[in-house]
């Protein structure tokens, strides 16, 4: 038996799988986010431990002898949080976490350095680690000056599992320190925060061992001390190990509150200037690259909150059948917009409306506005020289076939739906924990789950969606300069 666990914003996830990667059980433990101030969002690392035991505390009790079986341990978790360490290992201050949006200051001032996007391949967002650090600095120095080690979240658990220090590329490349293309840290830009490769973790490859679980923990939960650790993965890394997304010109779509474009690449391409996030992949020699939007499902959730209607009465209004686009435009820019503008301040809107605008036409308008912004995301990963030919259909919007015709239409590319089955971020830390432990093959593991449908773009409707495309890149800089 392998063990997964997930570190979310929300929660812990512990799944069991079997040898031939079967899914025996799970377990949850919940979490919940600290926000002192706007723009502040935080965690108490000491929760993420209580989660994880209640986790593991639901799957050992419902599938005792299976757990008992553990021979191999795999970490996901949310990436970019500052988990900060005294000398004795004791937690400095909450956590900062992904979405904390306070170090906006701090990031422009660390981009503006051209040594950032050199090495790093990617813009200094917010949310990264190295402008929080920057901020802590600058508000917080009693604190700063303390700091002994910054681990990532699910680092943090690694150390309460196995006493080590240690991470793994993937996660590491969201920190705006490391060397993405070397796959090291990088001393310049530790020294352009005030820190040095000291208060770093020591770096292996999501697929290597990275520690062995501690005597004191394997008595409580009644398996074997020292059972491997791997180096795990950052979310997205591990959900693309769950979902077989390994090997170049492999591609997710992911339908969730935000929405990802994820694609594996066999060499570093990267291209901040389109706001694409260019990252180590959790197996050797890989890397990703992903498009992100910020408002997915969430766009369609405050259309149902509006109209009093829920998403999938929405979304059945519109039929089976894919329909040309009406005229009616919608930016689905709620929150601003990650991948290709980095513009934290713009907001959406509809355009083109008319009495006959109906509440169908809204909804229609809405799936088309997150499909075309998907669009944006593959135009800027074409510009860094990663081709798509189809992608899988993964979140929870992709339970809507309409949607994933038009994604498929706006994208012009097939879209590929999975079998049913959990092939998520515990689902792929299992998987990283499984060959950590067996040195199996990490291609062989990761493989792709077997596709239940295909969704190919509707020839019919095609020069109709490039028209309207056209017409949605036009209005960003419009609502920009209206708005700014």
């Amino acid at each position: 038996m392998y063990l997964g666990l997930d570190l979310g914003t929300s929660g812990v996830k512990a799944l069991l799988m079997d040898a031939g990667q079967n899914v025996v059980g799970s377990g949850h433990g919940s979490l919940d986010v600290s926000r002192p101030h706007p723009g502040w969002s935080e965690q108490d690392p000491s929760h993420w431990i209580r989660a994880c035991e209640d986790a593991i505390g639901e799957l050992k009790a419902s599938h005792p002898k299976q757990f008992a079986a553990v021979k191999g341990i795999g970490l996901s978790g949310q990436m970019h949080g500052a988990t900060l360490l005294d000398a004795a290992d004791h937690v400095l201050r909450p956590c900062i976490l992904w979405n904390d949006t306070r170090s906006h200051v701090e990031a422009s001032a660390l981009d503006a350095d051209p040594r950032f996007r050199a090495l790093t391949g990617n813009i200094v967002f917010p949310g990264f680690t190295a402008p929080k650090l920057a901020w802590v600095k600058n508000n917080e120095p009693a604190v700063f000056a303390k700091v002994a080690k910054v681990l990532l979240p699910k680092d943090f658990l690694r150390l309460w599992l196995a006493g080590e220090h240690i991470s793994e590329m993937s996660d590491s490349a969201g920190t705006s320190w490391l060397d993405v293309g070397k796959r090291r840290w990088s001393a310049e830009l530790l020294a352009a925060t005030a820190l040095d490769e000291k208060q770093m973790p020591s770096l292996v490859e999501g697929t290597q061992k990275a520690g062995g679980l501690r005597a004191e923990l394997a008595s409580k939960w009644g398996v074997e001390a020292g059972i491997p650790v791997a180096g795990g993965a950052g979310d997205n890394a591990a959900s693309a190990c769950g979902m077989g997304t390994v090997g170049a010109g492999h591609a997710f779509v992911s339908l969730g509150t935000s929405g990802v474009l994820f694609a594996a690449n066999a060499s570093y391409l990267p291209n901040p200037a389109s706001a694409v996030h260019t990252f180590c992949h959790a197996l050797p020699n890989t890397w990703h690259q992903m498009g992100v939007i910020l408002s997915a499902t969430d766009s369609l959730n405050w259309l149902s909150e509006i109209t009093g209607k829920g998403a999938g009465e929405l979304t059945a209004e519109l039929g089976d059948a894919l329909m040309a686009p009406s005229g009616v435009s919608f930016l689905p820019y709620l929150s601003g917009e990650r991948t290709p503008h980095n513009d934290p301040a713009i907001r959406g809107s509809f355009t083109g409306l008319a009495h006959e605008s109906s509440r169908a036409v809204l909804t229609q308008a809405v799936l088309e506005g997150v499909a075309f912004a998907f669009r944006d995301s593959l135009e800027a990963l074409k510009k860094a020289g990663t081709t798509l030919t189809r992608v899988t259909a993964i979140g929870g919007g992709s339970r809507s076939r309409y949607w994933l015709k038009s994604i498929a239409t706006a994208l012009q590319v097939p879209v590929d739906i999975p079998a049913d089955g959990d092939f998520g971020a515990a689902f792929g830390a299992a998987r990283l924990g499984l060959i950590a432990a067996t040195g199996a093959d990490p291609l062989a593991v990761c493989s792709a789950p077997r596709t239940d449908a295909t969704i190919e773009p509707d020839a019919r409707l095609g020069g109709a969606y490039a028209d309207a495309y056209h017409r949605y890149r036009a209005l960003y800089p419009a609502i920009r300069g209206a708005t700014a």
